[in-house]
């Protein structure tokens, strides 16, 4: 005989599990953060930020194959195999589309891809010290496949994709963290104590929230300046507000719990009782609404990077991408914008389900 669950995180995972749509939306979460985490082992350009440009094949469709000239640099970058995995390869090699080659003597005779039906002039390169041609042409000429095209500067658009998924998750964290810290400890501290505490917590609150979110993060990031990090603790500080306000609700509820009656009566001090009594129950909806949170912040990145106020170059950003390329779509070119605009559409989305799923089975009325 089965054993029926008798906890309620048994029956919330049960009730989840129950829903195809957040099981397949927290799937694709978990293969996104797993694509972010490990981008420049999977990446075609395994460089620092997927940053090589080839600006004679700018703007080429997806699929696009080119032979690949690879010139060594002539100094070897000493990087550590983690820094390597992780942040990528400080490339000093220099790459070159080519059209044709050919051997003559001791030179290597190329000419460089100028389009596909144009010729450029042919151009030598001295193989000083190269014995076996074969060889050479092994390791150095390459025919390079661009899977998703490249980009107005003749960037792999798939790579940039892949190490731009970064900017996402990692602001998705932060944000939601700031947003949690600050939010859980104003919104308890309001609704535990009352009184002026929570009238001068609920000015603030009303205060930060007659403010236009993205008005507020823009003067935020003016603030502290354009950077990787500013924008994320910019975007984390307006999104605490929200969280305050559902914890606030929570705990006045809670308080007058006959639990937390017997806590203040053995004598319990009011931090343990906010931290061991009162916060575990108001768990439930903080979970809903940092998902709901998580999306709300990739949203707001994008929204920067499109106004050239978030994630500077040559660090890749999906928003960054839409506004470098937003106007190839009357051009005959609108992938280059439509794919990362897919992405945050598509990432955004899984985030909401899985929040609606995860609100549907901690709803312990239902």
């Amino acid at each position: 005989m089965a054993q029926t669950p008798n906890s309620l995180t048994q029956l919330a995972l049960q009730k989840f599990k129950k829903n195809f749509w957040g099981v397949l939306s927290l799937s694709f979460i978990v293969i996104c953060g797993l694509v972010a985490l490990f981008a420049y082992a999977i990446a075609p350009d395994d460089s620092q930020n997927a940053n090589q440009m080839h600006l004679s094949i700018h703007s080429q469709p997806p699929g696009f194959q080119v032979q690949m000239l690879t010139i060594p640099a002539p100094d070897v970058v000493d990087q550590s195999a983690f820094s390597a995995l992780f942040f990528g390869k400080k490339n000093g090699d220099t790459e070159i589309p080519i059209a044709s080659y050919r051997f003559d003597d001791i030179f290597l005779e190329y000419v460089p891809y100028t389009g596909a039906d144009a010729l450029g002039m042919p151009k030598r390169l001295e193989l000083d010290g190269v014995d076996d041609y074969n060889a050479f042409a092994k390791a150095y000429l390459k025919t390079k496949k661009f899977h998703l095209g490249t980009d107005k500067y003749g960037r792999d658009l798939l790579s940039r994709m892949l190490v731009g998924a970064r900017i996402s998750f990692v602001i998705g964290f932060v944000a939601v963290f700031i947003s949690l810290l600050i939010g859980v400890l104003l919104g308890a501290f309001a609704g535990y104590f009352g009184g002026k505490v929570d009238a001068a917590i609920m000015w603030l609150i009303n205060v930060t929230w007659s403010i236009p979110t993205l008005l507020l993060v823009i003067a935020i990031t003016l603030a502290l300046g354009k950077g990787f990090w500013q924008v994320f603790i910019a975007v984390g500080l307006t999104m605490w507000v929200e969280v305050a306000r559902v914890v606030r609700g929570q705990v006045l509820g809670v308080k007058q719990m006959q639990y937390v009656t017997a806590a203040r009566a053995l004598g319990y001090t009011d931090f343990r009782i906010i931290r061991r009594h009162i916060l575990p129950n108001v768990m439930a909806p903080l979970i809903v609404i940092s998902a709901a949170n998580f999306a709300g912040a990739i949203l707001i990145e994008s929204g920067l990077s499109f106004l050239g106020i978030g994630a500077q170059p040559p660090m890749p950003s999906w928003g960054a991408m839409i506004k470098d390329h937003y106007s190839y779509i009357i051009l005959g070119k609108p992938y280059l914008a439509v794919i990362p605009g897919l992405a945050i559409m598509l990432l955004v989305m899984a985030f909401m389900l899985v929040g609606n799923a995860l609100r549907d089975a901690l709803d312990v009325k239902a």
